[in-house]
């Protein structure tokens, strides 16, 4: 039973955050500068919120599963879902809501499919396309907000006539006489073009993995590490599981100073509608996660040097030295994680076709939850690799202070960083086709 409600859980949840950002954010009018950022303060306070709701979880409904059991844990958390429902019910009648078009994955399979059997079924390239141009510049382009204002006309003409030249094999979807395609696999060129933009998002979203892989290993072995220090704070004795509280607490702190301070400020100087484009947000975010690497090393190399000079490296006693350390990676990695999520969630529904924007923001997710499995997988190569030669693996054993944890956040920052540089070549490839942008 209690696996059944875990993956009940899940599907809510899952659910929730596919939907909600798409929704919010059609509540503003993409077609005045005003909505766009208005709809940009909006996603850095969604992410706010979740920080909010991050915040009761790991103070108040742990200190009530930790002295009155789980069972009031689990009964609070249900109560607020409970109580969430009305809530949202009572704005209906003042909500936009986007008339359902079918799904979109559906259209993807669609293109891909029919683009992949076109392909084998002629060989020779030029009878494929054969009558549908070759000139980028007949190929009308529309925004974001036009084509939400036409999306639920069903009287308006086919906008793009013409495929552009990126992504030619997705062209083979659309021939003037189909060598394999049915009628149930037959596309149109808008249908091409959408899939070919939501192609040219995913290389920006595989680039955010490896900072929620760092948020992984952060939010395991930093914990382990706060259990070995002093975790008292006056008289308070802090649990180490409550170390999550500190990410969620910059993260509250920097996202008005952000939407306040930061934006207007960079509004004067870049003399522009954003201030800060959608990918220079998720890029900033990324170098922050090198950043929080590095010193996450430097911290660990500090806690076993106080270890050894206090000839504690075999004791269970809790070191002298406070686990505020942790904080200061932890100040980097919420910076890093508010900048990349709101960016992400931003830039994908502001890029993606209106039919994709739910589909689009829910990479955010799915990047989270490849880069927490992505963390096991590379601990695990780690110690394998590590582990040879009669040799301890870097991450394993009972002892902290015996591990190599230092060198595997070593490790860590390098990968970040490879992947920061991952990050700005597909940044500087990419054009923007929304009108804010």
């Amino acid at each position: 039973m209690l696996f059944i409600g875990l993956y009940l859980v899940a599907l809510g949840v899952g659910g929730i955050k596919g939907s909600l950002p798409p929704h919010g954010a059609e509540q503003f009018d993409g077609e005045t500068p005003q909505g766009r950022k208005q709809r940009s303060t909006f996603f850095n306070y969604f992410v706010f919120c979740l920080s909010c709701g991050g915040l009761i979880a790991v103070t108040f409904v742990v200190w009530v599963e930790d002295n009155k059991g789980w069972q009031w844990g689990f009964g609070i958390s249900t109560l607020a879902i409970l109580l969430s429902i009305p809530i949202f019910l009572a704005g209906s009648p003042f909500y936009r809501n986007k008339i359902p078009r079918g799904s979109p994955l559906t259209t993807i399979s669609k293109v891909l499919i029919a683009a992949m059997l076109n392909s084998c079924a002629s060989r020779n390239s030029s009878s494929v396309i054969a009558s549908l141009g070759s000139s980028p510049s007949t190929i009308p382009v529309l925004s974001n907000e036009d084509e939400e204002i036409t999306s639920n006309n069903k009287n308006v003409v086919e906008s793009i006539d013409i495929p552009s030249k990126s992504l030619r094999f997705l062209n083979r979807a659309v021939v003037k006489k189909p060598a394999a395609v049915s009628g149930v696999l037959k596309c149109s060129v808008q249908e091409v073009e959408e899939v070919k933009i939501v192609v040219k998002i995913l290389p920006i979203f595989a680039c955010t993995i490896m900072l929620n892989c760092c948020l992984a290993q952060l939010s395991t072995f930093s914990v382990q590490q706060a259990a070995t220090m002093n975790t008292k704070f006056g008289k308070l004795k802090v649990p180490p599981a409550s170390l999550p509280i500190f990410p969620v607490l910059f993260i509250m702190i920097l996202a008005p100073i952000f939407d306040y301070f930061i934006v207007p400020f960079a509004r004067k100087v870049t003399k522009t509608e954003m201030g800060i484009t959608h990918l220079q947000r998720i890029g900033i975010g990324l170098f922050l996660s090198v950043i929080a690497m590095a010193i996450a090393a430097l911290v660990e190399i500090k806690r076993k040097r106080v270890a050894t000079d206090s000839s504690l490296l075999e004791s269970s006693k809790p070191l002298p030295i406070t686990f505020f350390w942790i904080a200061i990676q932890y100040l980097f990695l919420g910076s890093a994680d508010l900048f990349t999520l709101a960016g992400l969630l931003e830039f994908c529904f502001s890029e993606a076709p209106f039919s994709m924007r739910s589909l689009a923001t829910s990479l955010s997710w799915a990047s989270l939850a490849i880069g927490y499995y992505l963390s096991t997988a590379i601990v695990s190569i780690v110690n394998s690799v590590t582990g040879n030669s009669k040799h301890q693996p870097w991450l394993a054993g009972e002892n902290l202070n015996h591990f190599h944890l230092e060198r595997f956040y070593w490790l860590m920052c390098i990968l970040s960083a490879l992947n920061f540089i991952h990050y700005l070549y597909w940044a500087r490839k990419y054009k923007y086709r929304s009108v804010s942008s």
